[in-house]
């Protein structure tokens, strides 16, 4: 097995799964966490190793290292695995994802915006989806009876559910990254606090499933990941702890017939409640049926998004600028459409300066 993105909270958690279950694992990368790069290359012996910045390549105790983006493409095509999982942040994402398709390789797919961007050009059907949302999805439909009609994935509410929202202009970034309930990396868990994760998950479980009705509504425990409508009239729910290793078991194992995570005890749920997405406090969620009605402005956002969270991660701009920045994009981007797989690199580029200008950064 291959995995991209090693030493970020899904790498960890798969790496534990390969040494549980005895899985080789040929090639892992990262993009600048040497210390525990080098200690996940003594635990478990990987053939190839790649790293985001060739200046600390030299820091690195292994004698097959590739550097940066192509580096990543270019080990691919040195290992025979046919499982890559890829758990990479952000537009770095994109192209390892084409080419493991186009290797005829598996791709365990961890990175929300590789489907985001490029989900029309994707083999979606052959996607193994790491997200407790959609392989809460996927559960529920493979195990129906009924044709659905309705896709709802839920979402926690972030770090800023309970702040007011005059007081969101001055939160800082150690605010937003206190997650309430998942243990993320900080880009993950900024988009988690302006609702555009769940936006991504909208679209993701559009290109994976083909249901156009999708909705995301908030339950604060993060029990309930999912829920399926049904035509005949029944909606199904799937339930599990916080622990992401039982999402990416379904997509690294060939099958999975013990327990993975502990079974939730019913009866010690806390309170369960839904509730609707405030678009006053996260407007970003509000481009929901507009991103539907044309999925090409995934790369839009996504370039805008990016642009935004990490100046506001750099204190280089407030909390509120990240949502103020996307929609100032899609408005200038707005007619876009994308025919070619190779314009998704082109207008992303376009996106990040026109971002940059906004914000001055």
């Amino acid at each position: 097995m291959v995995i991209l993105g090693s030493t970020g909270s899904i790498g960890k958690n798969t790496l534990d799964i390969c040494q549980r279950y005895g899985i080789q694992v040929e090639a892992i990368s990262c993009n600048n966490n040497i210390e525990l790069l080098n200690e996940q290359i003594a635990k478990f012996n990987p053939k190839f190793v790649c790293v985001g910045d060739e200046k600390l390549a030299k820091n690195i105790k292994h004698k097959n290292v590739f550097c940066g983006e192509e580096g990543i493409v270019d080990m691919l095509s040195e290992c025979k695995s046919q499982k890559v999982v890829n758990a990479l942040v952000g537009f770095a994402g994109l192209k390892p994802s084409f080419k493991i398709q186009e290797m005829g390789k598996t791709l365990a797919l961890a990175n929300k915006e590789s489907l985001v961007i490029g989900g029309k050009f994707l083999k979606c059907d052959q996607i193994l989806a790491i997200d407790s949302e959609h392989f809460g999805l996927k559960f529920l439909l493979s195990n129906s009876a009924s044709k659905p009609q309705k896709l709802i994935i839920t979402a926690s509410g972030g770090a800023f559910y309970k702040t007011p929202v005059n007081e969101l202009k001055d939160v800082k970034p150690e605010d937003a990254l206190k997650h309430p309930t998942w243990s993320m990396g900080a880009k993950i868990t900024i988009d988690s606090a302006s609702m555009a994760n769940k936006l991504f998950e909208v679209l993701e479980a559009y290109w994976l499933y083909g249901v156009k009705d999708i909705e995301a509504i908030v339950e604060k425990t993060s029990m309930i990941h999912a829920l399926v409508e049904f035509k005949d009239g029944s909606t199904t729910a799937h339930i599990s702890g916080t622990d992401m290793r039982l999402a990416i078991s379904h997509a690294v194992l060939d099958s999975v017939d013990e327990n993975i995570v502990s079974s939730v005890d019913l009866l010690k749920l806390k309170e369960i409640k839904f509730q609707e997405i405030s678009l006053e406090k996260y407007p970003i969620f509000g481009l929901k049926d507009r991103v539907l009605q044309n999925p090409d402005l995934g790369v839009v956002i996504n370039a805008a998004n990016e642009i935004g969270v990490y100046a506001f991660l750099s204190r280089k701009c407030g909390f509120l600028d990240i949502s103020k920045v996307i929609f100032e994009c899609v408005d200038i981007f707005k007619d876009i459409s994308i025919s070619d797989k190779n314009d998704l690199f082109m207008i992303d580029d376009e996106v990040r300066k026109q971002a940059k200008k906004i914000l001055s950064v």
